[in-house]
């Protein structure tokens, strides 16, 4: 199957897409400031580099692309059909990194909480991540 854009205009759509600062991120920002938490992003020290970090609770929230991270049975998830060994290769070796600086991470006694796009997406998103919350924070006490 080919491709129904030009490379030229492949390559334009993918570099649009941005790896820090995202839709679904911002979303969760909101929501964890508005409820009071507190964070950093991007913590360069951490395996993984996760998306948030809550210093109080030692929790690193990881937001995924359900696409790049070849999040499976999900909507958002399908292999492209143009260059898909290639796509494969990338989509696995990313699901490899991101199972490999969970393990380290849980190792060194952080809470790891992965929301993928599909779930901020959803309806009741923000319930739900509140319950996550809340039971890591009655966890410590």
């Amino acid at each position: 199957m080919t491709d129904t854009h030009s490379k030229e205009v492949r390559s334009h759509n993918m570099r649009q897409i941005k790896s820090k600062n995202t839709k679904p991120e911002i979303l969760v920002r909101k929501f964890l400031y508005s409820k009071g938490f507190r964070y950093r992003l991007y913590r360069k020290d951490l395996p993984g580099k996760p998306n948030i970090y809550i210093p109080k609770i030692k929790c690193i929230i990881d937001i995924r692309g359900c696409f790049w991270h070849g999040h499976n049975d999900c909507k958002y998830y399908r292999p492209p059909k143009t260059n898909t060994e290639w796509w494969l290769k990338k989509i696995g070796n990313n699901i490899r990194r991101d199972i490999e600086n969970e393990k380290i991470n849980t190792a060194n006694n952080y809470k790891v909480i992965i929301i993928w796009e599909c779930e901020i997406k959803g309806g009741n998103w923000q319930d739900s991540l509140l319950l996550k919350l809340e039971s890591l924070l009655t966890e410590e006490t």
